[in-house]
């Protein structure tokens, strides 16, 4: 890619509305292709959108039987079945309450006895259903998108990768203690991402303030892994106004 592209800003007052408008980016793409393959996201942000498609297809106003879907990244050690799984996660926010086919959804396999091929593997199905159309991320205070960690590189594939100890106390919310959340992760590279046609990134909270402004203010680097997405033809970042508020909204 190379070149740096505008990124569309949508600034929204609070999260139910960042989560609303993210919904509708879904909505739109699967009503004008039902056949999509979407990436999807996992973390506290993306909750309220999964349950407003939940509630799309709940009023018959949506179908997901079509679609495939390739989640980015998984916890390593955990089964599927473990409550804290990033599998157990979209099955019962979004897989289990819809039409998806459980055929046609993915996620990396954290528990595969060979780490080293699994990434290759999920790239080659990516591949098979024809790339992603529609990839949602969320944003990690450090900058990470997946669990590209600072350092992740450009030219980065689906791999296991060591969580930073800021992104385990992050996560640790979700288990019983921080000793029981998982050191390591499979997750798509920023390349992998990037090949996504189109991006959505939603970001609420003052929290993620300072990572906003720097991944689309600050240089593009790997100390910023949310700045490689500057490279990309077509992102639009979805930000409350917490999260835009070290932004100047002129720019």
């Amino acid at each position: 890619m190379g070149g740096i592209n505008v990124i569309e800003i949508e600034i929204v007052p609070d999260h139910e509305s960042a989560s609303a408008r993210v919904a509708g980016f879904i909505v739109e793409q699967i009503r004008r292709k039902p056949a999509s393959v979407l990436g999807l996201a996992t973390g506290g942000t993306p909750e309220r959108t999964y349950e407003l498609l939940v509630e799309k297809v709940d009023a018959g106003h949506l179908s997901f039987s079509q679609a495939t879907t390739f989640n980015l990244d998984e916890y390593v050690g955990l089964r599927p079945d473990h409550p804290q799984s990033y599998h157990a996660y979209m099955r019962s926010r979004l897989f289990g309450a819809t039409d998806f086919d459980a055929e046609r959804t993915h996620l990396p396999k954290g528990t595969a006895d060979e780490l080293s091929d699994a990434g290759g593997q999920y790239e080659a199905l990516i591949a098979e259903a024809g790339g992603i159309d529609l990839q949602l991320l969320g944003l990690g205070a450090n900058g990470h998108i997946g669990f590209n960690e600072p350092g992740a590189t450009e030219g980065s594939r689906t791999r296991v990768v060591d969580l930073t100890e800021e992104t385990i106390a992050a996560n640790s919310r979700f288990f019983d203690s921080p000793e029981d959340v998982p050191r390591r992760a499979l997750t798509m590279g920023i390349a992998t991402i990037l090949e996504a046609r189109e991006i959505v990134l939603i970001a609420t909270g003052e929290s993620k303030a300072e990572a906003v402004e720097r991944a689309l203010r600050g240089p593009v680097t790997p100390q910023m892994p949310a700045s490689f997405l500057q490279q990309h033809p077509s992102v639009t970042f979805v930000l409350d106004e917490a999260a835009a508020s070290l932004l100047d909204k002129r720019a």
